[in-house]
């Protein structure tokens, strides 16, 4: 299984009626490291520009790796390393995906995501590796001092969250059951 968060630019094939990818191929996502057993694809739609949806994970032995993307509209979407002893614990990435550039984020086990959208009605698809679990159903608050994500909101502005979100706890007030396996985070664009 992949432990590093991956950038996956799709190749797009267009003529004058449009374009044409593979969103998800087995054998060359294996080729990127992506080997894990996909077993559900979740959709969600959020209407208003900026709505933030996260910092959200599974524990084990539900935890999940994501394989995210934009299918209308545009996100910024992150992860965030959450796994104990890591050096890169509590740093994060992200990207911006979007239905233009095609662009989608895998994210491994051991990290929160969320993601904030830049356009109204924006839909975003993602497979995971295990099913939902409301015992298991775990996060850290999207404004979290220790973290400092550089969420691209208008000054001043606040997002629009659930009231889940809005408590999540602090990352210093979390105690991760995910272990580092050696590898730092970074992103990296294939």
């Amino acid at each position: 299984m992949c432990s590093e968060v991956l950038l996956i630019k799709p190749k797009r094939f267009g003529d004058d009626r449009g374009w044409f990818t593979e969103v998800y191929n087995k054998k060359k996502y294996a080729e990127y490291g992506i080997d894990d057993n996909f077993v559900q694809d979740n959709h969600s739609l959020s209407v208003p520009v900026g709505t933030l949806r996260g910092l959200h994970f599974q524990t084990p032995p539900f935890a999940q790796a994501k394989l995210v993307r934009c299918i209308k509209g545009r996100i910024y979407d992150v992860a965030v390393d959450v796994r104990r002893g890591s050096p890169t614990y509590g740093r994060w990435v992200g990207a911006e995906l979007s239905a233009e550039n095609g662009h989608q984020l895998f994210i491994p086990v051991g990290f929160a995501h969320g993601f904030l959208t830049l356009e109204p009605a924006t839909e975003v698809t993602y497979k995971v590796t295990n099913f939902y679990s409301r015992e298991s159903d775990g996060g850290i608050r999207w404004k979290d001092p220790q973290v400092d994500i550089g969420w691209p909101l208008p000054t001043g502005d606040t997002p629009l969250l659930s009231e889940k979100d809005e408590v999540q706890p602090l990352l210093a007030d979390f105690e991760s059951p995910f272990a580092y396996d050696g590898i730092p985070l970074t992103l990296v664009e294939i």
